[in-house]
């Protein structure tokens, strides 16, 4: 059994932590905010993210980081905005042999980098292993079985992980390609925003199952140009975690695009999720990537533009449905030099 810190009090740190300690390891789990590791350790819950849920009293909570220190995994569980701050903080808790790994699920507002990059700015003398893939943490939490992916550049520390961590709710696979499963976890939730709107302007399956099957297409797209492997958007890490965020209600991106089909403006609607929307951050990062790297992404763009330049949103699927026709073998527009779409 393994020294575990967690970082990070929001339900997939929560959900870890418990998950982790049923299965028999020495857990720590970490919060920024006194005021919220009271209310966890005096509930017995989180009662706003994990309700009904036992945080068990032998899970050490704590605001104070240095109580994490000689952990064996230390695992960065905060959102993509927070993931500099939260690495640069675990470098001094870090021992040699500690395998640092990261949940979160994004990219880095204004350089548009991967959250791997990010970590490893900080963390510079650890490899660093990325989870992602289908994983509400409700589930996780209460046992439902789950399966994932361990990537990263290092394969002793994914497989590390995969060890430590995988038990009889969780499975571990492992993978080298880093830069697809980040991608994949990122930009999945641009469109399960795009899939909260078909639902919230009550389109039916059609448009949805269409959003879904096209915007793993751009994904792909960009993720390949970048370096990724295609192979790893037909994975767990790619149409897996797109298809679990794209039609539950767990999703707070596929919630936010709800309330925006509903009529909600975009600022109203992530206000009334009370949470973070990674779908909304990344957008902007994603169209920025795109146009920098030459891609065609038309949901993305026309999302940004709903999201960011108060397009109506009727008229961005208008302008979708009515763009040029294409051959839906992208490779054929390749070969005859047009983009695809």
């Amino acid at each position: 059994m393994a020294k575990i810190t967690i970082m990070g009090t929001g339900g997939f740190g929560v959900a870890l932590a418990v998950m982790s300690h049923r299965f028999g390891h020495t857990v720590t789990l970490w919060g920024k905010f006194p005021e919220e590791i009271n209310q966890i350790r005096s509930w017995g819950e989180h009662k706003k993210l994990l309700p009904g849920v036992a945080v068990h009293s032998g899970i050490h909570l704590t605001s104070d980081l240095e109580e994490g220190r000689g952990a064996d995994v230390v695992i960065l569980a905060v959102p993509s905005f927070a993931i500099r701050e939260t690495a640069r903080a675990a470098q001094s808790i870090l021992g040699e042999n500690t395998v640092v790994a990261s949940v979160a699920k994004g990219l880095e507002s204004g350089s548009q980098k991967r959250l791997s990059q990010v970590i490893e700015e900080e963390i510079s003398d650890h490899s660093i292993v990325i989870l992602s893939g289908p994983s509400h943490a409700e589930e996780i939490a209460r046992g439902v079985p789950t399966t994932i992916v361990a990537a990263s550049k290092c394969r002793e520390s994914a497989e590390y992980i995969q060890d430590t961590l995988s038990n009889k709710t969780l499975r571990i696979y492992v993978s080298d390609d880093v830069i697809g499963v980040e991608l994949g976890g990122a930009l999945k939730n641009i469109i399960a925003v795009c899939a909260g709107i078909c639902d919230g302007l009550q389109l039916g399956d059609n448009a949805k199952a269409a959003l879904m099957t096209r915007g793993i297409a751009e994904i792909a797209r960009l993720g390949t140009t970048m370096g990724a492997d295609a192979e790893t958007f037909s994975g767990l890490a790619g149409i897996g975690d797109l298809i679990v965020t794209c039609t539950s209600m767990h999703s707070r991106n596929h919630r936010t695009g709800i309330l925006i089909g509903q009529g909600l403006t975009p600022d109203e609607a992530i206000e009334r999720v009370g949470m973070t929307v990674e779908g909304c951050i990344a957008t902007k990062s994603a169209y920025e990537l795109a146009r920098e790297k030459h891609v065609s992404m038309p949901i993305v763009e026309q999302l940004y533009d709903v999201l960011y330049r108060n397009k109506d949103i009727k008229q961005a699927i208008s302008d979708l449905m009515g763009r040029p026709k294409r051959h839906e073998n992208e490779k054929i527009w390749l070969q005859g030099g047009n983009e695809p779409a």
